[in-house]
């Protein structure tokens, strides 16, 4: 994985994406926090796939997934106004 800044990003965005064409990922920083993430287009079908496994075969509870999106948005809530 590459790791570069939003405007490094912004000058140098044919480099950039020649570098996602050959394989990499690019994660993408402002203000050294983590915004973005430059992937092909093969990967992002991959990886929304990957996300989904649990749910598409209907395998989960919907209590317990509920609850952990619930915890999970309140953490971010939290880190957000705390940062």
């Amino acid at each position: 994985m590459i790791t570069a800044t939003a405007t490094e990003v912004q000058n140098n965005f044919m480099q950039y994406l020649q570098a996602v064409r050959s394989g990499n990922e690019v994660l993408i920083l402002n203000d050294g926090k983590e915004v973005a993430r430059l992937i092909s287009h093969e990967e992002s079908g991959t990886s929304l796939t990957d996300s989904l496994i649990g749910v598409l075969k209907n395998d989960y509870d919907e209590k317990k997934m509920r609850s952990e999106r619930i915890e999970k948005h309140e953490r971010t809530d939290r880190h957000k106004y705390n940062s």
